[in-house]
């Protein structure tokens, strides 16, 4: 038969204290030394930040100001700012639209020879062969339809213009060489 546990007295500390087995008082007894241990350790390092602080106001202390040099400004001649500034000029230059336009323009009828962009003048010179005169004009007038480079939403700067253009004699197929100026609008 199995023994039955009748209580009917009111919960309570001794109560509780009473039935707590052994398993019960193992665990308090290693929560307690677990959160004395943490209180040592926080202790420990409170003490060690306290020692490391003064030890850095006593280095702060003693060091030496630092002596700043001063550097006299270094004169730069005019050709070496024209330099820099065609540098700068070729560093700014709006690659990634550029391309994107001019790869977008393009069909498979042309052939792209030579980009060649002035970022003073914001103008790129495009040189290209295509088979017949009707595919130059169609991708000059494709790139004029390209936003970079139309004159289009109020701008003032852009536009294609045909330079010039020339049939290979030396080519069996006979293209047509063809350079054109693109002028881009600020992006």
């Amino acid at each position: 038969m199995k023994r039955v546990r009748i209580d009917f007295a009111p919960p309570g500390l001794a109560r509780t204290v009473y039935r707590t087995g052994p398993l019960g008082w193992s665990l308090a007894l290693l929560a307690v030394l677990l959160c004395s241990a943490a209180v040592a350790i926080g202790w420990q390092m409170l003490a060690r930040q306290r020692v490391l602080d003064t030890q850095l106001a006593l280095v702060r202390a003693h060091a030496a100001p630092v002596a700043v040099a001063v550097v006299a400004p270094v004169q730069i001649g005019e050709p070496q700012a024209q330099a820099v500034n065609a540098a700068v000029l070729q560093l700014n230059l709006p690659w990634r639209a550029l391309h994107d336009a001019v790869e977008q323009a393009t069909p498979k009828q042309i052939a792209l020879i030579a980009l060649e962009p002035d970022p003073r003048r914001r103008s790129m010179k495009i040189t290209a062969e295509a088979k017949n005169s009707d595919d130059m004009i169609a991708y000059v007038e494709q790139l004029k339809q390209q936003e970079l480079f139309g004159l289009g939403a109020g701008t003032v700067v852009g536009g294609v213009t045909l330079l010039r253009h020339e049939t290979v004699e030396l080519d069996p197929n006979r293209p047509i060489r063809f350079q054109l100026d693109a002028q881009w609008s600020a992006p």
